[in-house]
């Protein structure tokens, strides 16, 4: 029985540090944009494509029109080679949520995570952009965050990941699915560290 319970806390203490882990949000503490320090509003939001793109791009529609930023940046090419690309379909869910091209940017060849961050670096560039909130699944948040702070010297990156989509939530640890991302996760995060990661 002892050995159970010692079993029980282990695995509580391993999946809640994970999930801390593996999920910033430097907009915890924020009940809105300037309500105190760290809650500034950035110069533009952008989210990553992958996972659950959909409910990523939601996620920045939601924080652009609580007037977070007022640039929204989508980044990532097509997953299916003869479509569009994966961040015109993001564009194309803004704009069916009533925001205007001229706030849009896109970046559409990246195909991972390590891509994401290198080449938005130009899009900063031209645009002004000196701090950005970054949008992806809360498994991938950490990663996401580390890639983007290494390639932009110059820019301030916030975190803010999605709750929940449909490979992550609250119930992650109790799927097969959400250990492997986890796991998975957590090994490309030691790899970022030693110059590894893709």
């Amino acid at each position: 029985m002892k050995a159970f319970l010692i079993g029980i806390i282990a695995f509580v203490v391993i999946a809640a540090g994970l999930a801390l882990y593996l999920a910033p949000d430097d907009l915890r503490d924020c009940k809105e944009v300037g309500s105190n320090a760290g809650c500034e509003q950035a110069d533009a939001i952008v989210a990553v494509s992958g996972g659950d793109t959909i409910a990523r791009t939601r996620e920045a529609i939601a924080l652009y029109k609580k007037g977070w930023a007022n640039k929204l940046i989508f980044s990532g090419a097509a997953q299916d080679k003869s479509g569009p690309s994966n961040a015109e379909v993001m564009r194309q869910e803004a704009r069916n949520a009533g925001i205007s091209d001229t706030v849009i940017i896109t970046e559409e060849y990246s195909e991972t995570t390590k891509q994401n961050a290198e080449k938005t670096q130009s899009i900063f560039e031209r645009n002004n952009i000196h701090s950005v909130i970054l949008v992806t699944s809360a498994y991938h948040q950490r990663r996401a965050g580390l890639e983007f702070e290494k390639r932009s010297a110059n820019v301030k990156v916030r975190n803010h990941p999605v709750a929940n989509d449909n490979q992550w939530s609250g119930w992650w640890w109790a799927t097969p699915v959400g250990w492997y991302l986890a796991v998975s996760e957590f090994m490309k995060v030691m790899l970022f560290y030693v110059g590894g990661t893709r």
